[in-house]
């Protein structure tokens, strides 16, 4: 594996916005008092992505109110990012237990680990929620991933946007439930209502880019939700619009390679997004660089989401496999 790509997005200064206005540490809500959709924006569900936190920082800061609905932000897991250190920052994506694997109701309850007792917190306001945009970012640099999951309302929200360029169709971990399938979010269509959920990943953790892409789907999703109109988002948030993608690309998700041990080994330096144009291409193996069981492509014109060996352990997705196709209206 190479070196660690350089760190350079800073540390926010989240003092003066760590109370929030709920009780709940971290949780800002604002009711408009107009009838709308209840937005809610989540940074920070790992300590050590700095872009959803630099977003969120950037609304409060700028004193942005909805004026139709609710909008609700959240720093998520500030013990996690208490923890920071730019030499060392794959330390401070959790403390305990990854908060993003912990949305069922069984794992809520049990209260057995400080991420667990952050997300009981945060359910009641994800309970409220009628869209959500979840900001994070990238263990390796790659460019801008949008996943929406399997349910169609959400692949129709991401045509809306018209960014990012990548659109990740996926079920998602083996090892849990993440915050954007939780609850009605992961319900089929004909169950769910108005109910939308975005996780966006921005790019690497570090990259300064990857600040201005959170900013861009913070901009587009208080657009789409009605909750500001464009122009009052313009005077509210100059710059923060990027421009449109030129395409989009839909990514199925239909395989994944689960970790069996922290010694598995990727045969390039893969990022994402990588085809490969022939089933069977050894991209892996389990037990080290060329040691055990290898791991092929299991399909022609295979893509590979988001592979990196930085969390790598027995139980832990290092790569999924996608097919690539254009984003049909």
């Amino acid at each position: 594996m190479s070196a660690a790509p350089r760190f350079e997005l800073p540390l926010p200064d989240l003092a003066p916005w760590r109370a929030g206005n709920t009780g709940v540490e971290g949780v800002w809500h604002f009711d408009s008092g107009q009838p709308g959709r209840a937005l809610m924006i989540t940074a920070l569900i790992h300590g050590n992505e700095l872009c959803g936190a630099w977003a969120l920082k950037g609304l409060l800061e700028a004193g942005l109110r909805p004026a139709r609905g609710t909008l609700t932000l959240a720093f998520c897991n500030l013990a996690a990012f208490d923890r920071f250190d730019a030499d060392r920052h794959d330390a401070a994506r959790f403390v305990e237990q990854d908060l993003n694997r912990q949305w069922t109701p069984e794992r809520l309850r049990a209260a057995d680990s400080l991420e667990r007792r952050r997300a009981a917190e945060l359910a009641p306001f994800a309970e409220r929620a009628d869209w959500l945009l979840d900001l994070h970012s990238m263990h390796e640099p790659s460019a801008p991933l949008l996943l929406t999951g399997v349910q169609p309302r959400n692949l129709a929200l991401a045509r809306q946007l018209a960014a990012p360029e990548h659109i990740v169709i996926d079920a998602g971990h083996s090892d849990g439930v993440r915050l954007r399938d939780y609850g009605r979010f992961g319900l089929p269509d004909a169950q769910a209502g108005d109910a939308r959920s975005l996780l966006i990943e921005c790019g690497f953790h570090g990259d300064l880019a990857s600040r201005a892409v959170a900013q861009d789907m913070c901009r587009r999703l208080l657009q789409a939700a009605g909750t500001l109109e464009p122009a009052a988002l313009d005077a509210t948030l100059p710059g923060w619009r990027l421009p449109d993608a030129p395409r989009q690309w839909a990514l199925t998700v239909d395989g994944a390679v689960v970790a069996r041990s922290p010694r598995f080994a990727f045969t390039g330096d893969f990022t994402g997004l990588e085809r490969f144009a022939h089933a069977g291409t050894v991209i892996g193996h389990h037990d080290g660089p060329g040691q055990g069981e290898p791991v092929v492509t299991p399909y022609d014109d295979c893509v590979l989401v988001m592979p990196s060996v930085r969390q790598a352990r027995e139980g832990v997705t290092v790569v999924r496999f996608a097919r690539r196709a254009p984003l049909m209206e």
